[in-house]
């Protein structure tokens, strides 16, 4: 069980995630840099206990141009080794010191939780709650699902998002991960949901929206 500690982070993670934003081929420069905020999202917990595991949406922006990003992030006591393009930052938790932060898309400790939610197994908890299930987020996964470890086969980077295949033994075939990162709801426009397997949905509050909250999908799941 993930413990949510009150303290302080230096440099805070919305700062380390404004100078890494433009670096990103997903992330869409507006005329300004990027002014980051917490929109919304959740955590995992890892059943070792040793690294973090946040699914944060940020919204960048004001007004109708405004845009909202999935930044998923594991937090670790130690670089984790071949992951240096990853990194988001360093930051110093007044608690834990120092916290190597990583684009969890690249670390297979999220990517191994992530499975078990869409399997079933894992429950999404609250963002800054401890020891509190989301029942706002929900997982599906239509296809088999057998309990092992998911190996990470790839990981890319594109203006799309960020796909992860991944291979567990007893499914078959690989699973292709997409991480959606511009984050839109699912009202917008037309659905494409031709060989979707599954998804991760959860909410978020749109820019400007004052109790309001938007709803879409933040990874999907085909067939590699």
């Amino acid at each position: 069980m993930a413990v949510i500690h009150r303290t302080t982070m230096q440099p805070t993670k919305l700062e380390l995630i404004a100078d890494w934003l433009p670096t990103r081929a997903w992330y869409a420069a507006g005329p300004e840099a990027p002014r980051p905020v917490k929109s919304g999202g959740f955590r995992l917990d890892d059943p070792a206990g040793e690294v973090g595991i946040e699914f944060m949406a940020v919204t960048d922006g004001e007004g109708p141009d405004a845009a909202t990003y999935l930044v998923p992030m594991t937090y670790r006591g130690k670089p984790l080794e071949g992951a240096e393009s990853a990194l988001i930052g360093t930051s110093e938790h007044g608690v834990l010191g120092t916290r190597w932060i990583y684009d969890g898309a690249h670390d297979p400790v999220l990517v191994g939780q992530l499975y078990e939610l869409l399997a079933g197994r894992a429950v999404p908890q609250q963002q800054s709650v401890s020891d509190a299930a989301d029942p706002t987020v929900t997982a599906s996964l239509d296809a088999p699902a057998p309990e092992g470890d998911a190996a990470v086969l790839d990981t890319a980077d594109g203006p799309e998002g960020t796909d992860v295949r991944i291979e567990v033994p007893g499914t078959g075939a690989p699973l292709a991960l997409r991480f959606h990162r511009a984050l839109r709801p699912a009202e917008d426009g037309e659905r494409d949901d031709t060989g979707v397997l599954g998804r991760v949905t959860a909410e978020w509050t749109p820019a400007g929206a004052e109790g309001a909250t938007a709803r879409g999908a933040y990874l999907t799941v085909r067939s590699a």
